[in-house]
């Protein structure tokens, strides 16, 4: 089952409660929340305080991706703000951070995931890939929204989706010119934010990004 996981990046924070409600009638399956802070990389957007609002106007499940320099020391803010589903980078965090991240997130019933950078190899998440309830594939160099998507994203989730059974997530320039491959290489979380907003028919897009055409 393909889910849309929509990015707030994109939306219109002037009327944001306005912006999700108008997604979430659309059909999107859950929130994506782009946490950056200046460090990792060249841009900073939301912490807590914004999530916690955010978790206030819907009942979407929020997924929390973490572009931080030092996620274990803003764990616990994040999860008392609402997150349902947290996402670090494994260029961030050791082994040894993330198994402490998922013994804490474990008991109280938050997914964790990892996520890599284009330009990370599979190889770097391999030894950690049996304490993920998911893996955030980006297709972009992160750190703005609205990029190209990139292409080279493809042979990775097919080889990811050779020794994980798991859900497969996607960040990056994803539209319905890339939703098809995309799906058949094995993705089947689908991480959107300008296409979505930008449509006309917000509905019609999720439903094109779900089904890859």
């Amino acid at each position: 089952m393909t889910k849309i996981a929509v990015s707030i990046l994109s939306a219109d924070f002037s009327c944001l409660a306005k912006e999700i409600k108008k997604v979430e009638a659309a059909g999107a399956d859950m929130l994506h929340i782009d946490v950056m802070d200046g460090h990792f990389v060249p841009n900073i957007t939301i912490g807590p305080p914004v999530v916690k609002h955010i978790r206030q106007v819907t009942r979407l499940p929020l997924d929390v991706h973490l572009m931080i320099t030092q996620p274990l020391k803003f764990i616990d803010a994040f999860v008392r703000a609402g997150s349902d589903m947290i996402t670090v980078h494994i260029e961030a965090v050791s082994e040894k951070e993330f198994r402490a991240l998922k013994n804490k997130l474990k008991p109280l019933r938050k997914k964790l995931g990892i996520s890599l950078n284009p330009p990370t190899p599979l190889t770097k998440i391999q030894g950690v890939l049996g304490l993920c309830d998911f893996v955030l594939v980006m297709s972009v160099n992160p750190g703005f929204g609205g990029q190209e998507f990139i292409p080279e994203a493809l042979p990775k989730i097919r080889q990811l989706r050779r020794i994980f059974a798991k859900d497969i997530a996607v960040d990056g320039g994803v539209s319905d010119k890339v939703a098809g491959a995309l799906l058949e290489a094995g993705a089947n979380i689908l991480a959107s934010g300008s296409y979505i907003f930008k449509a006309k028919d917000t509905k019609s897009a999720i439903e094109r990004l779900r089904h890859g055409k």
